[in-house]
């Protein structure tokens, strides 16, 4: 994974990109071209997160619904 492709799978900006996976803006801006695996875990384990953040809100807007 390169670093644009996972700054734009965390929200496409790199204040968002650290928000989701708990790492200063500096950190983020520091990351090389290529992300090494201990990185791609981190992107990851956020997009992970935030799809079943998602899912749950999906589901509790349905339960509100019936």
């Amino acid at each position: 994974m390169n670093k644009a492709e996972a700054i734009q799978q965390l929200g496409g900006s790199i204040p968002a990109a650290a928000k989701a996976i708990g790492v200063s803006y500096q950190a983020v801006n520091q990351w090389p071209e290529v992300l090494p695996s201990r990185i791609v875990d981190r992107v990851q384990a956020a997009l992970y997160r935030k799809q079943q953040e998602e899912a749950q809100t999906i589901s509790t807007t349905q339960e509100q619904e019936a």
